[in-house]
Parts: structure tokens; C-alpha cells; sequence
């Protein structure tokens, strides 16, 4: 004869078994990995907008440096920033069919390879425009 259990014990929730965890939990966490991905591209890409406005606008303003140059490297983050906005879009529509359709993620290996090109080539750019610039 079983006693009957209290009250409190009835309406606590109910602790999922392992196999509800494995089951359930392992989509779960990549889809809010994945989602987390995206807003971290789409994070960078407001930091490089705002780069975009400090270099070529607020710098050139605040220092007696050349507009243009400065201009010039300010509007290379603003394209570096869009193009992050829009590679994160078409990383994320990929992933996602992906899961939706229990495929393997897909691996852009050129994004990577294009964005670490970009930035290369920005930074390079920022480090001489400084040192010609001082």
C-alpha cells in the first residue's frame, strides 16, 4: 500500500527524466546557440558602424587630420559593418533550414575567409593612415 504523497510534492513540477533531457535539450541548446551566433555577428556589426562613424566623422573633427582619408577608412567599416549584417542574415537562414530539417550545419568556410580579409585589410589601413597621420 502506497501512502498518499503531500500536497507540497503534488503541485511541484515534475523533474524531467534523462531521456526527456537528451531528447529535448540537445535541439534546444542549438538553436539558441545558433541564435546567439547571429546576434554576436550582428553585434560586431554595430561595433563596426559605430567605428565607421568615429573614424570618419567624429576623428577628423576632434583632430586636424585629413578629412578624406579618414572619410575614406570611416566608409570601409560602414561597408564592413553592412556586409556583416547581411552574411549574418544568410548564415542564420542556412543554419536554420539546416535544423528545421535535422541536416548537418552547413560550413561556410568563404564567409570566415572574406570577413578575416576585410578586417585584415581595415586594420592594416587604420595602422598606417596613424602612423602617416602622426
Amino acid at each position: 500500500m502506497s501512502t498518499p504523497r503531500p500536497t507540497a510534492d503534488r503541485d511541484a513540477p515534475s523533474v524531467p527524466t534523462a531521456s526527456q533531457i537528451t531528447a529535448d535539450s540537445a535541439p534546444r541548446r542549438t538553436w539558441l546557440a545558433a541564435e546567439r551566433t547571429y546576434l554576436a555577428w550582428i553585434r560586431t556589426a554595430l561595433g563596426a558602424l559605430g567605428m565607421a562613424l568615429a573614424v570618419g566623422r567624429l576623428l577628423p573633427a576632434l583632430v586636424d587630420v585629413s578629412h578624406v582619408a579618414f572619410g575614406l577608412l570611416g566608409a570601409g567599416y560602414g561597408v564592413f559593418g553592412l556586409l556583416l549584417i547581411a552574411l549574418a542574415a544568410y548564415r542564420s537562414r542556412g543554419v536554420g533550414a539546416a535544423l528545421a530539417a535535422q541536416r548537418p550545419l552547413p560550413g561556410h568556410a568563404w564567409t570566415i575567409s572574406l570577413v578575416t580579409a576585410f578586417a585584415m585589410v581595415l586594420g592594416i589601413l587604420t595602422v598606417v593612415l596613424v602612423l602617416v597621420e602622426v
